[in-house]
């Protein structure tokens, strides 16, 4: 009991003195990278087809990416599919755009929390489907064999009954780390090296926009995003990309496979066809796999009832969490290493944190709001603009924006420090465009508006507004104002008095009505 404790404890203190800072050498790298003329909108680079869904990727190596030391992948899983268990060289954000699923996580040295009985384990087994395996094998054993086949079957059956007192009571009980439900408009934070699988029980295809974030120092590797494969036979999501797997002699991807299959039997106290199959010899399904029937796992959600139970807590929660905002931050007590919540939702309109009727809508997420997001080093933002609304213009103060179109379109324009235009195009569904740390940004929506998510590379992401109540123009002097920009009093008053809005811009009053306000 002491041994696990003590795993988990040193997996934490790893985690966050880890993720304080990204590495000197590292930042270095990046700052040599952010010298471009121009941004653009980027479109998937590889496409992957796999038996239940697509793994579409960005070319890491892009100008772009490398500046801001990430990586990014869209994903698509078809009804019933499992994306298969993997982990990454680095944290990584994920946003669900479409759907809804299960999530299972594996953080070493964890109990395994969710089981169940030794009566619902007697009888699921009772009345679970007999594969056609096991009728063949049945068949078979009513059939006459021979001396030799006789021998042969006596022997597996007792290497079957030796495995099964070893594994005593809990061979017919299933236990597995905590599992967790997603849907869309939620934002799930996974750490680097921690193993996942995901899987659609929705009734319709599950979309999620991942970025991995290479740049951080829990990556001790170089900038190349890397995904480690449990299982199955997978293609490498950047390996048109990269162009760093060379000399394999292997046709298998998974990390087992490279493993003598003598040594993983024993390992696993297994057979060898059973060894054989962890390899993902002859396995065809790639990434994305097809579930026979129905995935079966210990879960609380019994019921639809359940479920809205579940959302409707959630929602009291983030309120309750909205009167404390303030009061003090986490002081690491509160959330176990084990139960760390992994996952907010920021898609509720009823969420937002900046709203307006005329212009959009604003809904961020933090380290305050999700505090495993201060050991990623990570952050986001959630944007809706009505028709024709304006997004202000603005920098960050700390980290590169990344933003991904999730539906309309909008004119972005970005300007760097000498004053020149680096993009100035229209941005539509689909498509990527990297904002650098400190470039000027605006955007507008068209007549069918625009809504986007932004993964941030700083836990608690800043923006300085240029217009608006709360911009950098309101807050100058008149006397500035006038001096740095050659106006006269009263137009250096409607400047900084004309946007009583802050973040989100409704169309601009015509100008021969001008708000003045008093002296």
């Amino acid at each position: 009991m002491v041994k696990p404790i003590l795993l988990s404890l040193s997996f934490l203190f790893l985690l966050i003195n880890g993720s304080l800072a990204r590495s000197q050498f590292q930042h270095q790298l990046q700052q040599n990278e952010c010298q471009f003329d121009r941004l653009q909108a980027l479109e998937p680079d590889n496409r992957i087809r796999a038996e239940a869904g697509e793994i579409e990727s960005w070319n890491p190596n892009h100008d772009q990416f490398r500046c801001a030391g990430v990586a990014v992948v869209r994903r698509t899983v078809e009804r019933n599919g499992l994306h298969l268990p993997s982990y990454t060289n680095a944290p990584q954000l994920m946003y669900i755009v479409k759907g809804r699923g299960v999530l299972g996580t594996i953080f070493p040295g964890c109990a395994e929390t969710f089981e169940e009985s030794q009566e619902q384990g007697r009888e699921e087994q009772g009345r679970r489907p007999r594969s056609r395996e096991e009728r063949e094998r049945e068949e078979q054993g009513r059939r006459p064999h021979s001396g030799e086949e006789q021998r042969e079957r006596e022997e597996q059956r007792e290497r079957e009954e030796e495995r099964g007192r070893g594994q005593g009571s809990r061979s017919q009980q299933d236990s597995h780390q905590k599992i967790r439900h997603f849907r869309e408009g939620d934002v799930i934070a996974l750490p680097a090296g921690v193993a996942y699988w995901s899987y659609n029980d929705g009734d319709e295809s599950l979309v999620s926009i991942s970025l991995i974030d290479v740049g951080n120092n829990d990556n001790q590797l170089d900038q190349n995003p890397r995904r480690f494969y449990l299982a199955g036979n997978p293609e490498d999501e950047f390996q048109n990309q990269t162009n760093k797997r060379r000399g394999s002699s292997s046709d298998t991807n998974n990390v087992l496979s490279g493993f003598n299959p003598e040594f993983l039997r024993q390992a696993f106290n297994v057979d060898q066809e059973t060894a054989r199959k962890l390899q993902g010899q002859n396995d065809q399904r790639k990434n994305i796999i097809k579930v026979k029937g129905q995935l079966d796992f210990v879960s609380p959600f019994s019921s639809p009832q359940e479920r809205r139970r579940q959302e409707q807590w959630e929602q009291e929660k983030q309120r309750e969490e909205q009167r404390h905002q303030g009061r003090g931050r986490d002081n690491g007590v509160e959330e176990t290493f084990c139960s760390l919540r992994l996952q907010e939702n920021i898609g509720n309109p009823s969420r937002s944190d900046i709203f307006s009727p005329n212009a959009g809508r604003i809904s961020t997420l933090n380290s305050y709001k999700l505090p495993i997001l201060s050991q990623l080093q990570l952050s986001v933002e959630r944007g809706v603009l009505y028709q024709n609304g304006l997004y202000t213009p603005h920098w960050n103060l700390n980290a590169h924006s990344v933003i991904y179109a999730l539906r309309g379109r909008a004119r972005v324009q970005v300007v760097d420090q000498f004053g020149n235009s680096v993009f100035d195009e229209q941005v539509q569904q689909g498509r990527i465009l990297v904002v650098p740390q400190n470039y000027a940004v605006l955007k507008k929506a068209d007549n069918e508006g625009f809504e986007w998510i932004a993964f941030k590379t700083n836990e608690n992401a800043l923006i300085n507004p240029l217009a608006g109540r709360t911009s950098v123009i309101r807050a100058l002097p008149l006397s500035v104002l006038q001096n740095a920009f050659q106006l006269q009093r009263e137009e250096a008053q409607n400047l900084k008095f004309n946007r009583e809005e802050t973040l989100l811009l409704s169309s601009s009053r015509s100008s021969s009505q001008p708000r003045v306000a008093a002296a």
